[in-house]
């Protein structure tokens, strides 16, 4: 074993529209608890604890950045970077940024890029298969993983390699197997060549992980991409420490080429020469699943003798092979076959299995008509806290709110709107104008149009309350900040 220390880069920008509803753009399926208790993100950081780690870099959009930062606090690191992109430029730039960023003080650490929304069901094959490409990576190879197919799959690419699965040693347990050479990387295959694929035992599925040392990936994105390394070197150059944050300077990241780490770098990577990069691919059979749509959690999560998935409240009746997710009330199926069904507190998916890969489609249409539900689920995560939307008419809206111990929203105002304030839980700290007033459990207030206020917990345990508002316009746009811990604008 190496006593190298690996630094994680976890790409955590995607929006995961085809798991939609329950993934959004402002709340993506790598910040959901997809499999269990902890979001994907927090399970893609978790499953890393059994290798030699450096401080992890996470590169996630602004958008979502108060989240992903509580996520990552709730693990109890000791030191993590969150690296924050202005705009999605795809995962090479933020790779390129990420590996600028490693390197700034004279380091050159072996990364580990991994996306934040994979599952890998037996870890200790993972970390055994990561440990074997190790010492290949220090010495300058670009180390892949290639996923042992179990069928011949059309929603994935696959690596090419030169020797036969049935030629690579491997443990017969799924582990890790000798790392073997790359020959190409080949697009998402129809069924035909797919079949083609997995009978002939030179092709694994494409993981999209991969493991270098930083200053190898910068040399191939300079040779191959020069304009995406300039323009990542000066976003990671004027880049602005914010508290928990590292904000890459906007004007600088949006002039980068918007590209892959497969088109930038590794599909051009096994036919150049100049380079002298060699690349290698250790064989993983450790139950992966990149959870890309429904079907694909459908085959990642444990299922009943009748082939069923269910989550939350859910009851079905002579129903076989279905997906049913329950997030907010009570979801009950009769006669069901083959089957995605997923419901949420302010939107409710029905699709065949076969055709979960379309969702895109109507979250296209979805977001061309301007539905909030693309973007945001009813249930808002904020820095303080969260909100959620309960009830809404003609001039009211009624939200319930809980915000964390020692948290304070911002200084604010509204134009068009007054609120009133019912506390059911915990001890409030009000500013209303000139006055502060300290409410406890079935006290109240208001808050007339046009006053400046705040709300804090001071308290030990969290706070909720009732907000009713009231008035003419009743977006959240309709805010002016005065001051704000979270160094928010709007």
């Amino acid at each position: 074993m190496s006593d190298s220390r690996i630094v994680p880069v976890v790409l955590s920008g995607g929006s995961g529209t085809r798991l939609w509803p329950v993934s959004r753009e402002k709340h993506p399926k790598q910040l959901q608890p997809l499999l269990g208790g902890e979001s994907l993100l927090q399970n893609t950081l978790r499953r890393l604890e059994g290798l030699p780690l450096g401080a992890p870099i996470v590169v996630s959009n602004q958008e979502y950045r108060f989240i992903t930062a509580e996520q990552l606090r709730q693990l109890g690191l000791a030191h993590w970077t969150l690296l924050l992109e202005p705009i999605g430029r795809n995962t090479a730039p933020a790779l390129t940024a990420a590996a600028l960023f490693a390197t700034r003080d004279g380091d050159d650490p072996v990364l580990l890029a991994t996306p934040a929304d994979h599952h890998v069901r037996n870890v200790d094959a993972f970390t055994a298969a990561v440990l074997h490409g190790l010492p290949e990576a220090e010495r300058g190879a670009v180390v892949t993983f290639g996923i042992v197919p179990d069928r011949p799959e059309t929603g994935y690419g696959y690596i090419e390699t030169r020797v036969m699965q049935s030629g690579i040693p491997g443990d017969g347990a799924g582990g890790a197997a000798a790392s073997i050479e790359l020959l190409a990387f080949r697009e998402k295959p129809d069924a035909t060549i797919a079949a083609e694929y997995v009978a002939g035992g030179r092709h694994f599925w494409n993981s999209g992980i991969f493991m270098l040392r930083a200053s190898v990936w910068l040399k191939a994105i300079g040779h191959f991409a020069p304009e995406m390394l300039a323009a990542c070197r000066a976003a990671v150059e004027s880049a602005n420490e914010d508290g928990d944050f590292v904000r890459l300077d906007a004007d600088a990241f949006a002039a980068s080429p918007a590209d892959s780490i497969d088109y930038a770098v590794m599909e051009k990577l096994p036919a150049d020469r100049t380079l002298d990069i060699p690349g290698r691919v250790v064989p993983l059979d450790a139950g992966w699943s990149d959870v890309g749509a429904w079907d694909a959690l459908w085959q990642a999560i444990e299922r009943d003798a009748d082939d069923n998935a269910v989550k939350g409240d859910v009851w079905l009746e002579d129903s076989h092979g279905n997906l049913v997710i329950a997030e907010h009330g009570l979801v009950a199926c009769i006669g069901c076959e083959d089957m995605v069904v997923v419901e949420t507190a302010d939107a409710v998916l029905i699709a065949p299995k076969s055709r979960t890969q379309e969702v895109k489609r109507i979250v296209s249409r979805l977001k061309a008509a301007g539905r909030s539900e693309v973007d945001l689920h009813r249930k808002v995560h904020r820095p303080w806290g969260w909100y959620d939307g309960i009830d809404s008419g003609e001039r009211f809206q009624v939200k319930r709110i809980v915000v964390r111990p020692g948290a304070t929203l911002s200084l604010q105002m509204h134009h068009h709107r007054a609120e009133h304030w019912v506390v059911v839980r915990g001890t409030a700290k009000v500013t209303r104008g000139d006055e502060i007033i300290l409410l406890g459990e079935n006290e109240s207030t208001y808050i007339p149009l046009g006053v400046k206020h705040r709300l804090e917990n001071p308290g030990q345990i969290p706070l909720e309350i009732i907000e009713v508002q009231s008035g003419s316009y009743l977006g959240e746009d309709d805010i002016v900040r005065f001051e704000d811990n979270y160094g928010r604008k709007q």
